[in-house]
């Protein structure tokens, strides 16, 4: 194993995280802190991909693709193991944390921007319409008596923006919007629940304030300072982030040896409602417009907007399936879940048949995928995608279940669903 990914393995008093499936135990991981992934995976899954794939093929893996970059994982244990990673993600918010992990830094400079934020925000005036633009629930009063954020914590998120926006360097100012996102569900009255939002018991948070902003905001930019000076000196520093619809952007990617991701799963939901908060108080969402424009460029995996469900994939499996789900269309709680399961593979084909065109001969594609289940019918995601694979020119090297999670309670709320890790390969 590389020394460098040693040393980035080893954050967590020196013991190494072994679940290749599952983020447990990374939190503590440099870079990790910075925001809170349930999905994420352990970089012990890339090292493994990175390994088994340079041993398959006699030669080292040099470029490595992830089409759904999420908290950034593969690109940078990618970077820690000599791999040039190229990451694509739709969600804004995403895509700059991403690139706040992996870029490089003039650490002087960003210590000086931090001092010139503390000093605008400390004159910063109060002013009529805190974050404006926001949804009439973000700011106090609210609607109906609730509201995410007190005038008082809005008033100096709003001065924080602000000087975050006035930095002349563009990577500071990336760098700071990132570690101010990551304090806001701390500072507001709401929590993440599964895939969704929901307010605190109580309705308020009784520990925020202005001053609880300006502390945690100040710990976040120590802890990060702190990484990205003893993490700077990593294997690979060259990266590629593409911001966008994997569908589309795959078609830019130079050729790769190797692809490792974990696409959203078709349980109905979509994910940006996750980060509802970070894309609206930084800016990253500025119209209703905006927000269903980035919700229409995620792949089919969700049923909370209208959008058009056709599919062309052919499958006798998945065909039996939502066979099965129409005819019980009447016990599910969204008649369109049928459609949205076809078409949530329609798009997996597309992006799988893109990985195909862009992976050199023998290169490989390592995919975590999860299964669903509506009105007590099962979706086997990872048996379709595998029975759909070669016939797209990808062989099944193998199908490995390594966890359960437990289903939503559209789903039936049991933990009998599998994560599964797949791997495939591209033909001779």
């Amino acid at each position: 194993m590389n020394s460098h990914f040693t040393t980035f393995q080893s954050w967590t008093n020196g013991r190494l995280v072994k679940v290749i499936g599952t983020n447990h135990g990374s939190s503590n991981l440099p870079f990790q802190g910075w925001r809170t992934f349930k999905e994420a995976f352990a970089p012990e899954l890339i090292e493994m991909a990175v390994s088994e794939t340079s041993a398959a093929r006699g030669e080292p893996v040099r470029h490595l693709v992830d089409p759904f970059g999420g908290s950034g994982t593969s690109a940078l244990a990618a970077q820690f193991l000599g791999v040039m990673p190229t990451t694509i993600e739709v969600n804004p918010y995403l895509s700059d944390l991403i690139e706040t992990k992996i870029a490089r830094y003039d650490l002087d400079a960003v210590s000086h921007a931090f001092g010139q934020i503390c000093s605008d925000v400390a004159e910063a005036k109060p002013v009529q319409t805190p974050l404006p633009g926001m949804p009439d629930t973000f700011v106090e009063p609210g609607r109906a008596g609730r509201y995410i954020f007190s005038r008082e914590v809005a008033q100096r998120l709003h001065a924080y923006v602000a000087a975050i926006s006035n930095l002349e360097n563009s990577e500071a100012q990336r760098l700071f919007k990132v570690l101010l996102a990551g304090i806001l569900l701390q500072v507001s009255n709401v929590v993440v629940s599964g895939k969704g939002r929901r307010y605190r018991r109580g309705g308020v948070n009784k520990s925020a304030s202005a001053a609880s902003v300006d502390g945690l905001f100040s710990e976040k930019v120590v802890s990060a300072l702190f990484d990205l000076k003893r993490f700077e000196n990593r294997m690979q520093r060259d990266y590629r982030v593409l911001r966008g619809d994997a569908r589309v952007r795959l078609g830019e990617c130079a050729e790769a040896q190797l692809a490792v991701f974990s696409p959203p799963y078709p349980n109905s939901f979509d994910y940006t409602d996750v980060y509802n908060l970070e894309l609206w108080v930084l800016g990253y969402l500025t119209t209703p417009e905006a927000n269903r424009s980035l919700r229409e460029s995620t792949i089919r995996s969700h049923v909370q907007i209208k959008r058009d469900m056709t599919s062309s994939v052919s499958n006798t499996t998945l065909a039996d399936i939502v066979a099965r789900l129409t005819s019980n269309r009447k016990q599910l709680w969204n008649r369109d879940i049928p459609e949205m399961v076809s078409a949530y593979f329609d798009d997996m084909v597309a992006i799988m048949t893109a990985l195909h065109n862009l992976l050199a001969t023998s290169g490989r594609i390592y995919m975590v995928v999860g299964d669903s289940r509506y009105a007590g019918i099962d979706i086997p995601v990872a048996q379709i995608l595998c029975e759909l694979g070669p016939t797209i020119g990808l062989d099944v090297l193998y199908s490995n279940p390594f966890r359960s999670m437990r289903a939503s309670p559209q789903q039936g709320g049991r933990p009998e669903l599998p994560e599964t890790l797949i791997a495939l390969k591209k033909s001779s």
